[in-house]
């Protein structure tokens, strides 16, 4: 007696799809269930997926400025067209990369190098004369497209992901302190816990001579009426992104981190004076 296909038991692959379609089904909700069950986890988790939301955006609306800073072609706060500072080379401590949104700007071949004469020669080799860039980023959450970002520019033998934070950096990697010729921080000292501590630490890597390349945002200072405003607004900003600090001084934590040969690092003149979120921008040398 022949079997009625309409009981047909179901084939291997149609087993393999239905189980897909219900792991597709229980894997939102395993995410919510887990995630409302730590604060933390949740915070780290609602956080990257915004950061996957408004970090193609903030790269769009300043990819020209981060790139004439790597470039060397930011001084005063303001893009110039020639390279008036050192471009970025060398080992990088690339600080709270997140989801990657930067990372292509270190596979660029096109910035000269200037020649002790002062004439301008081309670049050789890899990159940006880059040797190797270490993402510091301790949420496991953005490691994924941290890493296919990465190798999507080219850079899979030079970005290597640290998963920890500033502070265990020499415990627990083999990066040494004064071995770094590069610093890039790109709205990150914001969240970062233990600021002036944190930022001290990192200054230690550099070595002398060494760079650090920045686009922070600050705490208002002056015109009194925003300060209460951006205070109030900070009530509850650090709650809905991840910890992120409206009122923090971070070009003073950054000026008393040590001694620096050079600094260029102010307000973008551009900037309206009633901005919420002011910043700073430039490079400070070691």
């Amino acid at each position: 007696m022949s079997q009625d296909p309409k009981t047909k038991p179901p084939s291997q692959a149609e087993k393999y799809l239905n189980m897909q379609v219900v792991a597709s089904l229980v894997q939102p909700w395993h995410f919510i269930l887990s995630s409302l069950l730590s604060w933390d986890a949740f915070q780290s988790a609602w956080f990257s997926r915004f950061w996957a939301w408004a970090g193609p955006r903030i790269r769009e609306g300043n990819g020209p400025r981060i790139t004439a800073l790597l470039e060397g072609r930011v001084t005063g706060g303001q893009e110039v067209e020639e390279v008036v500072g050192e471009p970025i080379s060398g080992v990088v401590l690339d600080i709270g990369p997140g989801l990657g949104y930067w990372v292509d700007l270190y596979a660029r071949t096109d910035v000269p190098l200037k020649n002790e004469d002062g004439g301008m020669r081309k670049r050789e080799g890899k990159g940006k004369g880059i040797a190797k860039v270490y993402g510091v980023e301790p949420n496991a959450q953005s490691h994924s497209g941290l890493r296919q970002r990465a190798n999507a520019a080219g850079l899979e033998s030079v970005y290597e992901i640290l998963p920890v934070g500033i502070e265990s950096i020499a415990k627990e990697t083999g990066v040494q302190k004064g071995s770094v010729d590069a610093i890039v921080s790109l709205l990150c000292l914001c969240s970062i816990p233990e600021p002036e501590k944190n930022i001290k630490e990192l200054y230690s890597y550099l070595k002398p001579g060494g760079r650090w390349y920045l686009y922070e945002h600050v705490a208002i200072k002056g015109y009194w009426p925003m300060l209460l405003y951006q205070r109030f607004v900070n009530l509850f900003w650090p709650l809905a992104l991840g910890g992120c600090q409206l009122c923090r001084d971070t070009e003073k934590s950054l000026q008393e981190a040590g001694s620096w040969s050079k600094v260029d690092v102010v307000r973008p003149p551009l900037e309206p004076w009633h901005a919420v979120v002011p910043h700073i921008f430039g490079t400070l040398t070691k």
